[in-house]
């Protein structure tokens, strides 16, 4: 059984002396989407902090296409492929959209006119505002903003905290199909999502975190189905 593309695997750690995570694994396999679910508290955002660097593991690892890259910054981790747009704060206010797309791809060194073409395509809307501030922007197209950033870099693993948070059901729908197309794209997708009925159904794979822990763990749809899944984190 080879294994997934990313995988966090038996991580343990936190802030301090405290640890918030215990021996959790969370993975996802080249172009699918895998999504962390969990009551509040859960350690689902800590966990996803881990994968990308910004916590120290006291125990476990974390490796990216068969390399472990534990110990990297997540500056580095960036530079070997891998994209994380988190909850708040995830954009310039004072750039304009299309100055925002461009911040994403300051590491770059060739022409990034395709790459901007190909965000503009999954996001007509920012081409019709990309003069504009993006602090002048609705929350969904905030949103848009931040993962386009992110896409800039040409991740092959995109990493989304609470990408729907604050926005009404209509563009959640709407970010969910846009999430899919990244997929589609080869791209993998690891978001830790408070909706998380919503989340279960587009996702390929999908865990549920309780206290830090792994409580349930299996594709989306045969979480959807389980009754005890359901009962306990989907209100019935």
């Amino acid at each position: 059984m080879s294994e997934p593309f990313l995988i966090g695997d038996r991580m343990t750690g936190g802030y301090g002396a405290a640890d918030i995570l215990h021996e959790c694994t969370v993975a996802v396999d080249k172009g699918q989407i895998a999504v962390i679910v969990g009551p509040n508290g859960a350690g689902k955002s800590t966990a996803m902090k881990a994968v990308f660097g910004m916590l120290k593991l006291r125990g476990g690892a974390v490796r990216l296409d068969g390399e472990d890259i534990t110990h990297l910054s997540p500056q580095d981790r960036v530079a070997k492929g891998m994209a994380f747009v988190p909850q708040t704060s995830n954009i310039f206010t004072s750039l304009t959209v299309e100055e925002n797309l461009e911040m994403g791809a300051f590491l770059r060194r060739d022409d990034i006119t395709a790459t901007m073409e190909q965000v503009y395509e999954l996001f007509p809307i920012l081409r019709d505002k990309r003069r504009q501030a993006a602090g002048e922007l609705s929350g969904g197209q905030r949103q848009q903003v931040a993962v386009g950033r992110a896409l800039m870099t040409q991740p092959k693993v995109l990493m989304l905290d609470e990408p729907t948070a604050g926005v009404s059901p209509i563009v959640m729908d709407e970010l969910f199909d846009r999430i899919i197309e990244v997929a589609r794209t080869g791209i993998s997708i690891l978001m830790v999502e408070q909706n998380a009925r919503q989340a279960l159904e587009i996702a390929d794979k999908g865990y549920v975190l309780v206290q830090g822990r792994n409580a349930y763990t299996d594709t989306g749809k045969a979480l959807l189905a389980d009754p005890e899944v359901r009962k306990s984190f989907l209100g019935g």
